[in-house]
């Protein structure tokens, strides 16, 4: 099966009304197998380092390729941001982070939480249908720490984590591997109080360190500790959600000594041959204790490869971890959110696929939701939609009507069908044109793309369709006004949103909005 559905933008979009339904509103034949589900996120892994999506790539990845033969490779999948806490956020609530408090950037390792105690979880969700539900690895969503005397008690619980929000088991780092407090936690307590200062040269911050926690270690420490979960739960009868959050091949760059020099490229890509590695311990677990057969792998980025991985030695030595998306992590271009997506379930997914249909990474929640047959609340999942019909290959079209893009700095953008709309003038991220330089200030205020023809994003069309500029912001201030972008009861957004926040439009005396400057 290989679906392709770029089509052109056309009038009056009716897919919000006939396209995308809550879950469990359209069962589906071979969905009530009630599968395991697990989850692995990679972070900061480009499209093009998995060699399947680029036959080019000179990053050896054998275990993501193994999945994608044994499954379905998506082509066209999207971070919910260019950057990790609100994509992270999407993945669990199947709501867009732009609703919250969180307008640009990403949390720190102290911040407090971001996901609210009344918001329902996909652990939470698939929990009261029965499964066990775990999460290993970094979770950056934020963590109400203990304070005693302005300071952080290390000897009390942990409160607004994983455990609070549906997972019965939590293993991990509070933040990026960048990010202090440097020391694992178990469920609602660290692993070991960080007594020692970490030095600015291992991690990339200073910040408060547990004794002989070292970076190197974390990934490894991470595998096992999922192998471990994948061997207690194997014969227990009781189906199981693993989210799987690694914390690379984000900085702090430190690949295992077995790993080191082994892609012959430079240390990033050595990293990521050390995420594929762990991949595939997983999948060598999951054969072990005969749980392939009703097992749902989901193999994916939070976004696009981040320029600290040395991206002009890669470059220069033939590999493009954007593949041949314009931009990287943070950049309101695919190369800051157009990721790897690969889907495994035997006898469901048929192997060797390749889907083209544009999803997103909240579609989590509403596709784990039509699979037990749950219909979710108006009040959860807001912006989530089944790509289940995309899994069992019986989509007749889109499953959605469109997809919001966002970039570190609040930038947004918004994806129909071929057409892209980007409400900036330059990258909203990290790539040239930056933000507020003198370049930008030249370029209009708007971009236009045909992703169809243009999929480099190199020609703004802007100028010469007006009339999809008016119609694909109409959409994108529909989604705010009516606080979610699929059927529904109206919901309220936590805060204001802006989507101008950077720069108004210039419009004319009718309200339309003028495309060029």
């Amino acid at each position: 099966m290989n679906k392709s559905w770029r089509m052109a933008l056309a009038a009056g979009v009716a897919l919000a009304a006939t396209g995308a339904v809550r879950a469990a509103d359209r069962p589906l034949d071979g969905a009530q197998s009630r599968p395991n589900i697990v989850y692995v996120l990679a972070d900061d892994l480009g499209y093009g380092d998995v060699h399947c999506n680029n036959a080019q790539g000179k990053i050896a990845t054998p275990n993501m390729d193994r999945l994608a033969a044994g499954g379905m490779r998506f082509t066209d999948a999207h971070s919910g941001s260019a950057v990790c806490t609100p994509t992270r956020y999407g993945i669990l609530t199947g709501r867009y982070a732009w609703r919250t408090r969180l307008q640009a950037g990403v949390l720190q390792g102290f911040s407090p939480r971001l996901i609210a105690p009344a918001q329902l979880t996909v652990a939470a969700m698939l929990k009261q249908q029965g499964y066990q539900t775990a999460a290993i690895g970094k979770w950056h969503l934020g963590l109400d720490w203990p304070e005693a005397g302005g300071k952080v008690d290390y000897a009390k619980p942990v409160h607004g984590g994983p455990v609070d929000v549906g997972f019965d088991y939590f293993f991990g780092v509070s933040a990026s591997l960048d990010m202090p407090p440097y020391t694992f936690i178990e469920n609602d307590r660290v692993t070991a109080v960080p007594t020692d200062h970490a030095a600015k040269g291992e991690f990339g911050r200073q910040g408060p360190r547990a004794p002989d926690f070292h970076a190197v270690d974390v990934l490894p420490a991470l595998t096992g500790k999922a192998v471990s979960y994948l061997e207690r739960r194997a014969g227990t009868g009781q189906p199981f959600f693993l989210y799987l959050p690694l914390t690379a091949p984000h900085t702090p760059i430190a690949p295992s000594k077995e790993f080191q020099g082994k892609s012959g490229l430079n240390a990033y890509g050595d990293f990521v041959m050390e995420v594929d590695w762990a991949l595939g311990q997983v999948l060598d677990a999951l054969e072990r204790q005969n749980l392939v057969g009703n097992t749902l792998v989901i193999f994916t980025s939070d976004n696009g490869c981040s320029p600290a991985a040395d991206v002009k030695t890669l470059e220069a030595k033939g590999h493009y971890p954007s593949y041949h998306f314009r931009g990287y992590k943070a950049d309101i271009w695919d190369g800051g959110h157009r990721i790897p997506f690969i889907a495994r379930w035997p006898g469901k997914v048929q192997p060797g696929a390749v889907c083209d249909d544009t999803i997103g990474l909240m579609d989590l929640m509403a596709t784990s939701a039509q699979i037990v047959q749950v219909k979710l609340p108006d009040t959860a999942a807001e912006d989530s939609v089944s790509i289940l019909p995309d899994l069992l290959g019986t989509a007749t079209g889109p499953v959605r009507e469109a997809l919001v893009h966002h970039s570190i700095n609040g930038s947004f953008a918004l994806r129909q069908g071929a057409w892209k709309l980007e409400l900036c003038r330059g990258s909203g991220g990290w790539s040239a044109p930056r933000p507020g330089s003198a370049q930008e200030k030249t370029l209009p205020s708007v971009q236009l793309y045909d992703m169809q023809n243009d999929v480099g994003e190199q020609h703004n069309v802007q100028a010469a369709h007006p009339d999809v500029v008016r119609q694909l912001t109409k959409v994108l201030e529909r989604y705010i006004a009516d606080g979610r972008s699929i059927p529904g009861t109206k919901q309220a957004n936590d805060v204001t949103v802006n989507i101008w926040k950077h720069e108004p439009p210039v419009r004319d005396g009718d309200g339309n909005i003028i495309t060029h400057d």
